[in-house]
């Protein structure tokens, strides 16, 4: 009997953390002398998370860091498409733009992080989201969404492409009557993909840049106290919201794509 995908999700959730408690407390244990752990037990982790109350501040903790990855994510994915429909439109690009977006996947983020502080700059005011973090969240879109809407729109069914060329269509015709309802659940599916690539984007723009709100500057803090318990907290939030805004992008695919979801494998 198969499981249903929640029943799955949630005996592999406990497993990883019955697997993460005898971890910390085997292979990880305090130096000599000190009370430091680098892998701090799940029960540090809850007491650090709700018995200290830390959970009460976290929205002002990655309230910055959701606004940049949000406007980082809508320009890349912007920016994306428009290459994509570019690809289409003039085919003889195609190689160009597929280069650029494979050079914006193949770049070192850490590098190009570095420069970008230099160049853009962090926040103009404290609590205001880091112009790197927007950067850098905008450029890990780019080759996801590029790739996956070029191939969404090359999968469109060639004899309805046929059907409006021959009554006179133009390409941006079959653009937006054939390619695009063809692409859609590709493009859609990148941009679900794109959304905890964006948030880990502005996690490293906010850690690289100098800037005084986010989970960036919040990671340094709690790394400079040696708290591991703070510190791997704040690693599990990241991990939650970005598979809570994953999941949310998942249901509006199924949403606007049932076709999609209903067909059988």
């Amino acid at each position: 009997m198969r499981l249903p995908g929640w029943a799955a999700a949630l005996i592999g959730g406990v497993g990883l953390v019955v697997v993460w408690g005898v971890f910390s407390v085997l292979a990880f244990q305090p130096q000599e002398g000190t009370t430091f752990t680098p892998v701090p037990s799940p029960f540090a982790v809850f007491d650090w998370l709700f018995v200290q109350g830390n959970i009460l501040g976290a929205w002002n903790v990655f309230q910055p860091t959701i606004t940049a990855a949000a406007i980082g994510y809508a320009w890349g994915n912007g920016i994306a498409l428009v290459l994509a429909t570019l690809v289409l439109l003039l085919p003889r690009l195609e190689t160009l733009i597929t280069q650029i977006a494979v050079v914006t996947y193949c770049l070192p983020i850490v590098a190009i992080g570095g420069i970008s502080v230099v160049v853009v700059g962090g926040a103009k005011n404290p609590g205001d989201p880091s112009a790197t973090a927007i950067f850098l969240a905008a450029i890990v879109c780019v080759f996801t969404t590029v790739v996956g809407s070029i191939l969404g729109f090359a999968s469109a069914d060639k004899a309805s492409l046929d059907v409006v060329r021959v009554f006179g269509g133009s390409a941006w015709t079959q653009l937006v009557k054939v390619r695009l309802i063809a692409a859609l659940p590709s493009i859609l599916n990148a941009l679900q993909i794109a959304v905890p690539t964006a948030f880990l984007g502005a996690v490293l723009g906010e850690y690289l840049g100098s800037i005084t709100a986010g989970v960036g500057p919040t990671l340094i803090r709690l790394q400079g106290q040696l708290d591991s318990a703070g510190v791997w907290s704040v690693f599990l939030l990241c991990g939650v919201f970005a598979l809570v805004a994953y999941g949310l992008v998942g249901l509006l695919v199924r949403f606007v794509t049932p076709w999609v979801a209903g067909r059988p494998s």
